[in-house]
């Protein structure tokens, strides 16, 4: 074969590639966009079953409608008894041969003030359209009977975080099975019923059912995605440790007037130490502190490619100069934190008095990376006040302590829970960004770490299964928050993002 008809040869292969991903994109936009209202009905179906944990009787309302849903798609649900609430495993049919990716989802809600919601009840969706003048106006349901705005909202509790991944991934599924297409793996899911409480239940099973957890990858689908609102991969979060410092000054609070001068006020004691903990800069000068972190031209090309405008995030803040943790947001991230959360004195009433308080309690968390292991950093912490002068302990001082010692510290430390990182030129990770490209003609951001913590990182370290969090509902949706909201063009996106994964060659 001459050169030039090799050329010609590969030129027109590409074409065809190309013309197929085209057609395999167009076919789902297309598919997408006419399922839309159903998806929509059935959003609005699930929201509307109310998903607070206190309430037993909806909670079971909740795994029924599920179970009923996927059973019609052809997979398998059960419920795995745990110290709480049962976590719900949905499964294909097993094949050996193929390799096993498992998805988590939760299924519970945040807690709801109806009084600071913009409707009537958070568990009755509204359907939202953003007016001239930038409030959300509430439009009737039957305008998804005709051509829809992907700006429109939806407004209820938890019609973002997490009950609209579930719907992208149960819609994915039904287009799926209704074009005969199939899996190239096998598929679980687990369904969280406590994830807003800290996952106790889940948790509680990993050594149970870690069998039945067992997958060569997990998929976390909770979380806004980035931004820009393009799709997203995070390969990590960080964890959390925390403690609290508490310095002492006269056994009872004193009269300013009578002993300003002479009993010593604990409040410019702890500033001190606080102060000597971080420099101007916003580094944390404890020694050893950043130990193991290293940022290499690889990983700061990961950092520099994620879309952020470092001006916009600086004027949303609100701040003139950030700390100088890492040259920009995605580079702190990597590091890991110190930060005063809280500052208490004795005295917690309304109004203010004149006294010098016996005692002020500083309360910390540390953010953690991969690098950094909880217990370890919190020991780095207390060696630091000790270097100060400061006798540490663990409980209240006895009257011979105080008399003997000028300088005194309790300190309560809880490791927490370490982070996670999965590399992101993995298997799975590389897989993932291929097929997200393939089906929106371009890679997804990455994110290499995310500030947050998710409760279910123990699982992650427990099951010891590559992890990557695929965030899908818009930033601004109010997780947590009165109002929340899903914008539709973010469960159109959420749907073709569910199909693209589940279209991967194993």
């Amino acid at each position: 074969m001459t050169k030039n008809l090799q050329f010609k040869t590969l030129l027109l292969l590409t074409f065809f590639i190309g013309a197929a991903n085209s057609y395999s994109q167009e076919k789902w936009d297309a598919q997408i966009q006419k399922n839309l209202p159903e998806i929509l009905k059935k959003h609005k179906s699930l929201v509307s079953i109310p998903n607070l944990t206190a309430n037993r009787q909806d909670m079971y309302k909740n795994i029924d409608w599920v179970t009923q849903e996927f059973q019609k798609v052809d997979f398998n649900v059960s419920l795995l008894e745990s110290s709480t609430y049962p976590v719900v495993m949905i499964e294909s049919s097993f094949n050996k041969k193929l390799k096993t990716v498992l998805f988590y989802f939760h299924l519970d809600g945040q807690d709801v003030n109806p009084d600071k919601w913009n409707q009537k009840d958070p568990f009755l969706p509204v359907l939202k359209e953003k007016g001239n003048n930038g409030a959300w106006n509430e439009i009737d349901w039957n305008k998804i009977e005709g051509p829809i705005d992907p700006d429109w909202r939806v407004f209820g509790r938890s019609t973002a975080d997490d009950k609209a991944p579930i719907i992208m991934m149960l819609s994915a599924l039904e287009m799926m099975k209704s074009k005969g297409e199939k899996l190239n793996f096998n598929v679980k899911i687990i369904l969280d019923l406590e994830e807003e409480s800290s996952s106790h239940g889940f948790l509680s099973t990993l050594e149970k059912y870690k069998d039945r957890y067992q997958a060569e990858y997990m998929i976390i689908m909770d979380g806004p995605a980035h931004l820009s609102n393009k799709p997203t991969l995070t390969f990590g979060c960080r964890g959390i440790a925390t403690c609290s410092i508490s310095v002492y000054g006269a056994k009872l609070p004193q009269h300013s007037g009578h002993y300003g001068n002479y009993a010593p006020n604990p409040v410019f004691k702890i500033s001190h130490l606080l102060s000597s903990m971080k420099n101007e800069k916003g580094e944390v000068t404890i020694e050893g502190y950043y130990n193991g972190i290293e940022m290499t031209p690889e990983i700061n090309k990961t950092l520099t490619q994620v879309p952020d405008n470092q001006e916009n995030i600086k004027n949303s803040l609100g701040i003139n100069t950030p700390d100088k943790v890492g040259g920009n947001y995605q580079e702190s991230l990597q590091y890991p934190s110190l930060n005063v959360r809280q500052i208490e004195t004795s005295w917690k009433g309304a109004t203010l008095k004149t006294i010098i308080p016996e005692i002020v309690t500083a309360h910390i968390d540390v953010r953690l990376v991969v690098e950094t292991d909880g217990a370890v950093q919190l020991d780095k912490i207390k060696k630091h006040i000790e270097n100060q002068g400061y006798l540490v302990l663990d409980r209240e001082p006895t009257d011979k302590e105080r008399l003997s010692n000028p300088n005194i510290v309790k300190f309560l430390g809880n490791p927490g829970v370490n982070a996670f990182r999965t590399e992101t030129n993995s298997s799975i990770g590389s897989k993932l960004q291929e097929a997200l490209k393939s089906e929106f003609n371009e890679g997804p951001v990455i994110i290499r770490t995310m500030g947050g913590t998710v409760p279910i990182i123990p699982a992650v370290n427990t099951l010891k299964i590559p992890a990557i969090i695929v965030p899908m509902v818009n930033m601004d949706n109010n997780q947590h928050n009165p109002n929340e909201n899903i914008r539709i063009g973010n469960i159109a996106q959420g749907v073709k993002i569910c199909l693209a994964i589940l279209s991967m060659k194993m």
